[in-house]
């Protein structure tokens, strides 16, 4: 069913419109080529995944600093392959990550398309918990700049998602309504429960298609996003 009411979208970044899973493996894969050739990058991945969200989730409510963030979601993934590498090393393979993972930008599929369809009707903008220098990085080397009009990121607003105030901050600097804004996202305790929370509606983008309650918008393909805008 048509949002009618709806002026202002807001996207997640990372899993919802950038590809982080695919851009961060090939992130590994060039470090681990260069430094560490005896590591499976695949190997890797599926201890990397699983433990980079846990760790995610604690930062998001403050329970690690950012360089707790960097540190422990490597030593954690290394540890769990049994590899022995020092400290130094791991961080020097957190530096080269953040300076490698915006240099691969493979978008979801349909989100060229999607953006093209929207950007016309609405006033695009993003909400997202990542890095501001990196986030930045990522949007401009996958060419989607031009469609946002604002970029928030908790970084700016001082807090993040799902806390309401970077929601507020959003939609000051967009000059937004919350009753005619909308928030798309991933995660749904920052970006769906977050925005509800804050007054907003909310989509989820449920590519891996979790069952969830049956109050919830949900996608589980961008393009899906027409039956309701």
């Amino acid at each position: 069913m048509k949002q009618t009411h709806i002026k202002d979208v807001f996207f997640d970044l990372d899993h919802t419109l950038w590809d982080f899973d695919k851009n961060s493996e090939l992130a590994f894969e060039t470090i681990f080529n260069r430094n560490h050739p005896a590591i499976e990058t695949k190997e890797f991945i599926e201890k990397y995944v699983s433990i980079n969200q846990s760790c995610w989730a604690l930062y998001q409510f403050d329970k690690i600093t950012h360089q707790e963030l960097r540190y422990n979601r490597l030593k954690h993934s290394f540890d769990a392959i049994n590899y022995l590498i020092s400290d130094e090393e791991i961080d020097v393979i957190a530096n080269d990550y953040i300076r490698f993972l915006p240099e691969n930008n493979h978008l979801f599929e349909g989100t060229m398309e999607l953006l093209d369809y929207l950007k016309p009707k609405y006033n695009l903008h993003i909400i997202t918990n990542g890095f501001a220098d990196v986030q930045f990085k990522k949007i401009n080397n996958s060419k989607i700049g031009s469609y946002f009009q604002t970029i928030t990121n908790s970084e700016m607003a001082g807090v993040k998602k799902p806390n309401p105030i970077i929601f507020d901050y959003a939609l000051d600097l967009a000059n937004a309504k919350k009753e005619n804004s909308v928030m798309i996202g991933d995660s749904l305790e920052a970006d769906v429960q977050g925005a509800l929370d804050a007054g907003l509606d909310a989509i989820y983008f449920n590519e891996s298609k979790i069952l969830v309650e049956d109050h919830i918008k949900q996608i589980n393909h961008l393009l899906e996003l027409k039956k309701y805008l």
